[in-house]
């Protein structure tokens, strides 16, 4: 039988909130000035440095603004470094909307036809609830950027600039996710009242046409073809005429994206080690490069990211950016908050509870571009590029504890020459297919 809370419960529980002094102290303190302030550890304050061992050079942090484009720009932050050296720029940034533009239209697509496969499953289904939830997120995984790149190659920032949509995006999203269950709805009545799959296919034609022209009149019109000119660091003037975003991707930036491969710490018992995942319905573009992770121990995972910063290569990696993280000094610091010393209680979940229990995820995409190593070549900490604009943490780079690593990183990319034999062997398994709804299908999205 069920068990109720009782008056004298209550009374239990207020006697033993008013036996400690403490408690008191705690509520006047956090009623006017929140928790965050309140358990802000002083000792982590002062010890704060910005100083690494290894180090890599980066132009100047980015600024996603309001939007879920972390996952765009911190690609497209590696994709900038080789581009800069390339071009012999100081500083340089590729188009953050030109990839958003595109994303949104092939997820449509992605829906759509997500939609049409799924048309004999019942609509309050777990599966059809899961497509409906979120179909046009502004977020994504690494596997869903080299898509992109791909095949809409990329174009410096200048040449498709920010909008006010892309840089506050809800407004858009709201209208462009409304107009895709509408066309769900009205595929999946086509298909009730005898429409076959290709009648579906041809009407979807239509409706993504629609889609295109409310998408152009929020972030406008991506270039075809372009004329680049730029002065070097040597102030040499150069032109490169009529030029594809796919022709300048080949020409200035050139970075093997398939030599590059996800890896992943999930530490799950459904989850072996050295396995490769993927999950359903997870992507942007119909026939592109499937989402694959390969799950390693975190010892292997943060060798091969130091190896990477060794080697002078910036890494992508996703994390859960919510957690222990101090936004205007840019900590990311398990000891940051001292939350046990305000509540009298420690958090005891670990990192594998979390991921059971639905109380962490991948949020946030970002930039590994130093690590400071002790005497033993062990990380310490690491260095962090951004995406939040320049007045967070040190001009817009933040430090991470390689403790918090070990609890929040889920997953980073690094080169193929970094991995053992053992585990390029596992790159050519099938992979594990997970259901939509599994913690591995989040998105990197946080703004």
């Amino acid at each position: 039988m069920k068990q109720n809370i009782t008056n004298e419960d209550i009374k239990l529980f207020l006697a033993s909130f008013d036996s400690d002094a403490k408690n008191l102290l705690a509520l006047n303190a956090v009623t006017r000035n929140g928790i965050a302030d309140v358990a802000l550890s002083r000792k982590e304050v002062d010890r704060i440095n910005y100083t690494f061992s290894n180090l890599i050079d980066s132009p100047e942090a980015t600024n996603q603004e309001r939007s879920g484009r972390c996952w765009l720009f911190s690609g497209l932050s590696l994709l900038s470094l080789e581009a800069m050296k390339k071009l012999n720029l100081q500083t340089f940034e590729l188009s953050e909307v030109y990839q958003m533009f595109w994303d949104k239209v092939e997820k449509a697509n992605y829906f759509l036809e997500n939609i049409i496969e799924t048309r004999n499953e019942p609509l309050d289904s777990r599966m059809i609830l899961a497509l409906l939830s979120d179909p046009l997120s502004d977020g994504g995984q690494w596997d869903m950027f080299v898509n992109l790149v791909d095949k809409y190659g990329v174009v410096p920032k200048s040449l498709m600039p920010e909008t006010f949509s892309s840089n506050d995006s809800d407004s858009m999203n709201t209208l462009l996710v409304s107009k895709l269950r509408e066309y769900a709805k009205l595929l999946r009545d086509m298909y009730a009242n005898g429409s076959s799959a290709e009648d579906l296919r041809k009407s979807k034609f239509a409706l993504l046409e629609e889609f295109y022209r409310m998408l152009t009149i929020h972030l406008g019109k991506p270039p075809c073809n372009f004329y680049w000119e730029w002065r070097d660091k040597e102030k040499v003037f150069h032109r490169d005429g009529n030029i594809t975003p796919r022709e300048f991707y080949q020409k200035y930036v050139e970075v093997d994206l398939d030599g590059l491969v996800c890896l992943i710490n999930a530490p799950a018992k459904d989850k072996p080690f050295k396995r490769i995942y993927t999950v359903q319905y997870l992507g942007n573009v119909v026939g592109g490069r499937p989402v694959r992770y390969l799950n390693v121990d975190m010892e292997t995972l943060k060798k091969a990211a130091v190896d990477m910063i060794k080697g002078n290569h910036a890494v992508w990696f996703g994390c859960d950016v919510g957690q222990m993280l101090e936004t205007e000094m840019g900590a990311m610091d398990l000891n940051v908050y001292d939350y046990k010393i305000v509540y009298g209680t420690d958090f005891k979940l670990d990192k594998a509870g979390r991921l059971a229990y639905r109380n962490s995820e991948m949020t946030h995409a970002m930039v590994l571009t130093g690590v400071d190593l002790d005497e033993e070549g062990k990380p310490r900490k690491w260095r962090v590029e951004n995406s939040w604009g320049a007045m967070i943490g040190d001009r817009g780079y933040m430090y991470m504890m390689d403790k918090w690593f070990d609890e929040y990183v889920f997953e980073i990319t690094v080169r193929k020459e970094y991995l053992s034999p053992e585990l390029l062997s596992v790159l050519c398994t099938e992979p594990v297919v997970l259901p939509p709804w599994d913690p591995m299908g989040g998105l990197a999205k946080q703004n």
